[in-house]
């Protein structure tokens, strides 16, 4: 298992860090995420790459 840190920028609400939450658990792999206004750490077998279009699919910039 690894862990995957991820750096967002304009996370304001706190249902779009739900749907941030919801979306990296429901990529494949993924055993657990902890999502806060300024990033991510993802536990599991998943590439970065996966986890990115995720989030970004919920028009949220990653850096």
């Amino acid at each position: 298992m690894s862990r995957v840190s991820l750096t967002f920028k304009g996370v304001d609400s706190a249902e779009l860090i739900n749907r941030i939450t919801t979306a990296l658990m429901m990529v494949e792999g993924v055993d657990s995420a902890e999502v806060g206004r300024h990033g991510a750490e993802v536990e599991g077998r998943v590439r970065r790459e996966a986890l990115v279009e995720a989030v970004k699919k919920l028009g949220v910039e990653v850096q």
